[in-house]
């Protein structure tokens, strides 16, 4: 595959990250496409199911909600979790190895858009006891 190609990836295209809670499918990555300093790709939530709280040592993350509506966790900076309701368009920013936590309160399906920075957290996932690699064009 070309650089060009490379740079322009649909979620369908990628190994998915496959969990009991939903799905990942990183879309821009170093093994992807080559991405230095940050990694990202599409979250899908189920009705009712979300992640658990955990964090990313050493890592920002951005959360940006597609569709779907749910309810998100980030501590401040005391360790206090702050909890709001969550919609298409909000953007939530999780500081450097802050604990957080993502709920679909909706009857639907909720889409989540996330980036980490630096590259990396998304290894940690491969460790999950319900974690599955699921190729493209699979499932």
């Amino acid at each position: 595959m070309s650089e060009s190609e490379k740079m322009f990836r649909y979620p369908k295209e990628v190994n998915t990250f496959a969990f009991d809670w939903g799905r990942l499918a990183l879309t821009v990555a170093p093994e992807v496409n080559g991405a230095e300093r940050f990694s990202g790709g599409v979250v899908d939530l189920a009705a009712g199911q979300g992640h658990s709280r955990h964090n990313h040592p050493g890592s920002e993350e951005i959360i940006f909600v597609i569709s779907g509506t749910g309810e998100q966790m980030v501590e401040d900076e005391a360790g206090n979790p702050v909890v709001r309701q969550v919609g298409p368009g909000c953007t939530i920013y999780v500081p450097e190895s802050r604990y957080h936590s993502t709920l679909n309160t909706g009857s639907g399906p909720m889409q989540l858009f996330v980036v980490y920075s630096p590259a990396g957290p998304e290894r940690a996932l491969r460790d999950l006891p319900d974690f599955r690699l699921v190729p493209p064009g699979a499932e």
